[in-house]
C-alpha cells in the first residue's frame, strides 16, 4: 500500500497515455498460443469471449480480450475488426503486438494487414526484446518488420522506481524521425537530441545505434578535459566491428594548446588466442632532457607516440605463448597526455610449458626507462632467459620430494656491464608429521653456478660488479623447519598458535666474485623470514649457519579473524656479512620482523607490516594498509616509512616515506563523492638527494559522481605537483559522461 501511496503523489501519473510516453502501459503482452498453430502460415487462430460476423461485408468483429496468431506474430486487443475482403485488420483498445523476435508493439489503435506483420499504430510503445524501448504518436510496420515514427523517444534505462513508480529515465533520445530495423538490429535517427533528466543537452542530427547483442559500428561516448598543458581537449571515439571476434576504435584527440592527437585500438579473439594493439601518435614541442624547463633553451618539435600491444595464445593444454610490448617515444609523452605515470616500460616475450611435474619458460626482457636522470644505455636487455624446473622422485620416500632446476640468463647493456649466467640445481625436500602433530621439513640443496662478466667498470656500485671473465661457484645448504601447531576453542571461535623453529647450515660463498644483477633489494621481510636464501633472487646466496625463530597467530571468530606472526634470527658466523648495513640482517642477532592482519566481514580489513631495530627499537620499517566500508561508501589509507640509514650509492635500498588516502562516499542513492591523494612524506634526512620538506604532494583526485543502471555522469579534479620536462604540473578536469545500455 505505501507503494501505491507514493506512485499516486500528485502528478505522478498522467490521465492517459501521451505521445512520446515510455511509460509501460497496462496491459500484458500476449502469451504464446496455448494450442498449436494452424499448419497453413496463411490461416490466423484467434480467441475472444464473443464473435460476431456480417456475411453482406465479410467482416469479422471479435471483442473481450481477443488474442490472434498468425506465423509466429501474435496480436492481443479489446476487439479486433477483420475485413476478409480487404484484408485489413483495426484493433482497438489496450492493444499489444509481439513479432517472432520478442519485440512488442502497444498502442491505441492498430491498423494491421491479414498477416499482422504491417501496419499503423497510434500512440505506439515499443519495447525491444533486446533491451530498450520505442514511443510515439503515430508509427508504422512493414512486412520487413521495420519500424518508422515520427516525434518519438528512445531509450535503454528503467522507466519505473525500486517501488515500481512511473520516473522520468536517466537519458531518452527525441527525434523527428525514428526507424528501427529488426534484421539489422540498428536504430536511425533525424533530427536527434540526447535527454539527460528531461533536459534536451547534445544535438545529434544524424545518428544511429545497435540494439542486438552483438557489437556494431558507432560512435563511444566523449572525452571532455582541462589541463594545464594541453589546454581543452575533446575526444570523440568511433568504434569499428570488423567481424564478430576483432574490431578497431579510433579515437582522435583535439586539444586548444597543442596538435591534435590520435589513438587506435586494434582488438581480435583468435582460434588459440587473443592480442590488443593500442597506439597513439601526434606532433608536439618537448622537453624531457632535462628536470624543469630553462629559459633560453627551445623545445624541439617532433613526432611524438606511444605503442602498448599485448597478447596470449595457448596452443594445447601444455605449451602456451605470451607477449608485452611498451615503447614511448620520449620520457614525458605518457605523463604530458595523462596516459600513465609509469618510470619504467617494460617489454616481455615468453613462451612456457607447464605439466604436472614440470616447468620451462623461456622469456625475453627489455626495459625503457622514462626518468630523467636515468641512462637508457644502463638499462639490461635479457635475451634469453631460460628456465626449467622438474619434480620427481615423490615416490621414493613418502613425504619426499626432489625438484631439479636448470637457468640461463643473458643480460646485456648498450652503454654497460655485460652478464651472462648458468646454473644447475637440485633441492631435496622430505615433510613428516609426528605423533605429537609437529610438522617437520627437512630440505637439502645444491647448485653450481658459471659467470662470464665483462666491463665491470662500468658498474658504479663496487659491491654490485663481481670480477671480469669467467668465474664458477658453487653452493650448498641443509634446513631443519619445524611447526608445532596448536589448535584450540577460544573466545567463540577457533584459535590457532604455532611456534616454529628453523635451522640453516650453509658453507661460506663467495658472493663477491660474481656480479648481483638481481639480488639488490634484499631486506628482511616477514615473508622471507624463513626462506632458505633471504636474497631476491639467484646472484647473492645467504651462507654461515643461522638459527630462525617466530610464532604464527591466527584467531577465527563468526565474521571476524585475526592473523599475524613475529620472528627473528641468530647467524652463529661473526665474520661481516655482505649484507647492507640497515638490512636487518647485518649483525649476527637480525632485527625483529612480522606482519598482523585484521579483517571483519566484508567491512575491514587492516594489513600492518613492520621491522624494528634489535638494538634500540627503532621502526625500521612501517607499512599500513587498511580498507574500510562499504562497495559504495569507504576508505583506503596507506602509509610506509623505509627508515634502513643505507648509503646513498645503494639507490634500490633507499629510504623513503609516502602516505596514500582514498575514498569515496555515496551521499544519495545514486550520487557520491570521491577522491584520493600521494604524499611524499621523504626529506632530506632520509634522502640525500631530495629537495623536499618532508611534506611534498605528488598528486591528488578528487570528484563528484552520478551513477545509475543507465547513466555515468562526473567530474574530476585532478593536480599533478611534480614537473618533468614538458610534463608541467598542474591542473586538469575531466568531465565524464556514459550512456550505459546504448548499444542495448
Amino acid at each position: 500500500m505505501l507503494s501505491l501511496a507514493l506512485c499516486l503523489a500528485p502528478g505522478a501519473i498522467a490521465a492517459g497515455a501521451a505521445p512520446q510516453d515510455l511509460q509501460d502501459r497496462a496491459i500484458e503482452p500476449p502469451p504464446p498460443s496455448e494450442t498449436p498453430l494452424p499448419d497453413d502460415p496463411d490461416q490466423i487462430q484467434f480467441s475472444a469471449d464473443t464473435a460476431e460476423y456480417d456475411s453482406d461485408g465479410d467482416v469479422v468483429t471479435v471483442k473481450g480480450d481477443v488474442r490472434m496468431f498468425r506465423d509466429g506474430n501474435r496480436l492481443r486487443a479489446a476487439q479486433v475488426v477483420w475485413n476478409r475482403k480487404t484484408g485489413a485488420v483495426v484493433a482497438t483498445g489496450d492493444i499489444a503486438v509481439t513479432n517472432p523476435e520478442g519485440d512488442t508493439a502497444y498502442g491505441d489503435r492498430i491498423e494491421l494487414t491479414d498477416s499482422l506483420k504491417d501496419g499503423v499504430i497510434e500512440n505506439m510503445l515499443v519495447v525491444l526484446e533486446q533491451g530498450g524501448r520505442i514511443a510515439a504518436q503515430r508509427g508504422t510496420r512493414n512486412a520487413a518488420g521495420v519500424i518508422s515514427v515520427d516525434r518519438a523517444a528512445y531509450t535503454p534505462c528503467a522507466v519505473v522506481d525500486s517501488n515500481n513508480c512511473p520516473k522520468e529515465p536517466s537519458w531518452k533520445i527525441t527525434a523527428v524521425r525514428v526507424v528501427y530495423d529488426p534484421a539489422k538490429q540498428r536504430i536511425r535517427y533525424t533530427g536527434a537530441r540526447v535527454s539527460l533528466f528531461g533536459f534536451a543537452t547534445l544535438p545529434l542530427p544524424v545518428f544511429s545505434h545497435s540494439v542486438g547483442a552483438g557489437n556494431a559500428s558507432g560512435l563511444l561516448a566523449p572525452d571532455i578535459r582541462y589541463d594545464a598543458v594541453n589546454g581543452f581537449e575533446v575526444a570523440l571515439p568511433y568504434f569499428f566491428a570488423l567481424g564478430p571476434n576483432r574490431d578497431l576504435t579510433i579515437k582522435p584527440h583535439i586539444f586548444s594548446d597543442t596538435l591534435p592527437m590520435l589513438q587506435g585500438e586494434y582488438r581480435q579473439l583468435l582460434g588459440k588466442g587473443a592480442f590488443r594493439v593500442t597506439g597513439y601518435a601526434t606532433f608536439s614541442s618537448r622537453a624531457d632532457d632535462f628536470i624543469s624547463p630553462q629559459p633560453g633553451v627551445p623545445d624541439r618539435s617532433e613526432f611524438r607516440g606511444y605503442l602498448d600491444a599485448t597478447g596470449r595464445f595457448q596452443f594445447d593444454p601444455y605449451w602456451q605463448a605470451s607477449a608485452s610490448f611498451r615503447l614511448a617515444s620520449d620520457r614525458t609523452f605518457l605523463r604530458r597526455y595523462d596516459i600513465s605515470t609509469d618510470d619504467r616500460l617494460r617489454n616481455n616475450i615468453r613462451v612456457e610449458r607447464i605439466d604436472r611435474d614440470s616447468y620451462l619458460a623461456i622469456n625475453g626482457w627489455a626495459v625503457q626507462t622514462l626518468r630523467l636522470t636515468e641512462s637508457q644505455g644502463l638499462q639490461p636487455i635479457a635475451l634469453p632467459e631460460v628456465d626449467y624446473r622438474r619434480r620427481f622422485g615423490q615416490n621414493l620416500l613418502p613425504g619426499g620430494r626432489f625438484e631439479l632446476q636448470v637457468n640461463s640468463l643473458a643480460l646485456t647493456r648498450t652503454a654497460g656491464q655485460d652478464t651472462q649466467r648458468a646454473f644447475a640445481s637440485l633441492r631435496y625436500d622430505l615433510r613428516k608429521l609426528t605423533s605429537w602433530g609437529q610438522e617437520l621439513t627437512l630440505t637439502a640443496y645444491g647448485r653450481g653456478d658459471l659467470y662470464n662478466t665483462n666491463d665491470t667498470l662500468a658498474t658504479s656500485v663496487p659491491s654490485y660488479r663481481g670480477l671480469e671473465g669467467f668465474r664458477a661457484r658453487a653452493i650448498g645448504a641443509v634446513a631443519l623447519d619445524i611447526k608445532w601447531p596448536l589448535i584450540g576453542e577460544a573466545f567463540g571461535g577457533i584459535q590457532r598458535i604455532t611456534p616454529r623453529f628453523q635451522i640453516v647450515a650453509a658453507p661460506r660463498v663467495e658472493n663477491l666474485d660474481v656480479p648481483n644483477e638481481d639480488a639488490r633489494s634484499v631486506d628482511l621481510e616477514d615473508s622471507n623470514l624463513f626462506a632458505l636464501n633471504r636474497f631476491p633472487g639467484y646472484d647473492r646466496f645467504e651462507d654461515s649457519t643461522r638459527f630462525t625463530f617466530g610464532l604464527d597467530y591466527a584467531l577465527y571468530l563468526p565474521g571476524f579473524s585475526v592473523e599475524a606472526n613475529i620472528g627473528q634470527s641468530y647467524r652463529l658466523s661473526s665474520r661481516p656479512s655482505l649484507l647492507p648495513d640497515g638490512t636487518g640482517l647485518t649483525d649476527r642477532v637480525s632485527d625483529v620482523v612480522g606482519r598482523t592482519v585484521v579483517r571483519y566481514r566484508d567491512f575491514l580489513t587492516f594489513n600492518h607490516r613492520y621491522r624494528v631495530d634489535k638494538d634500540n627499537l627503532a621502526i625500521r620499517r612501517n607499512e599500513l594498509d587498511a580498507t574500510i566500508g562499504s562497495r559504495t561508501t569507504y576508505a583506503t589509507i596507506g602509509y610506509l616509512r623505509l627508515n634502513r640509514n643505507i648509503a646513498f650509492a645503494l639507490e634500490d635500498l633507499q629510504d623513503r616515506e609516502e602516505a596514500r588516502v582514498g575514498g569515496r562516499v555515496q551521499v544519495a542513492r545514486f550520487w557520491s563523492v570521491f577522491g584520493s591523494a600521494v604524499i611524499d612524506l621523504t626529506d632530506r634526512e632520509e634522502d640525500p638527494a631530495s629537495l623536499n620538506s618532508g611534506f611534498e604532494p605528488v598528486r591528488h583526485r578528487i570528484g563528484v559522481e552520478y551513477e545509475d543502471d543507465c547513466l555515468r555522469l562526473g567530474l574530476t579534479w585532478k593536480r599533478d605537483y611534480q614537473t618533468a620536462g614538458d610534463a608541467r604540473r598542474g591542473n586538469s578536469y575531466l568531465l565524464t559522461l556514459a550512456l550505459k545500455n546504448l548499444g542495448r
